[in-house]
């Protein structure tokens, strides 16, 4: 069983509203002993332009990319202001209270420890 499922159908580029479309990050889902690792790619992205949030079993990870200003007259600009935003529906086994994330040069990196009711322990037997 899979604790961690796409709440969104994934698209290149998906409209949320009206007036925002969002892109939609590449991720890596790792199962450990201990939990889960999520790792979403958001290039350009900072601590200060990154929101995740989680309700109701649903982790959102929404982060905003803006283009330096530059001085004098800009000539050529190949990368452009963007928002990225994924959706997923979390498994009750993972326990919401300890969830950890840190972005580090456009890696966002989110751990889901399980809850401990459902990690494997060894019974002593006397």
């Amino acid at each position: 069983m899979n604790a961690v499922a796409e709440k969104e159908t994934q698209t290149e580029v998906q409209p949320a509203s009206a007036e925002r479309e969002y892109v939609t990050p590449g991720v890596s889902i790792i199962e450990t002993d201990q939990g889960y690792v999520l790792e979403a790619e958001m290039p350009g992205v900072n601590k200060q332009g990154l929101t995740v949030s989680l309700e109701a079993n649903v982790l959102t990870l929404e982060g905003r990319r803006q283009t330096a200003q530059v001085p004098g007259t800009l000539l050529y600009r190949e990368s452009s202001n963007a928002d990225f935003r994924r959706v997923f529906e979390l498994d009750p086994e993972i326990d919401g209270a300890r969830i950890s994330a840190r972005i580090e040069q456009g890696l966002l990196t989110v751990q889901l420890p399980k809850a401990e009711k459902v990690k494997p322990r060894k019974i002593e037997v006397a």
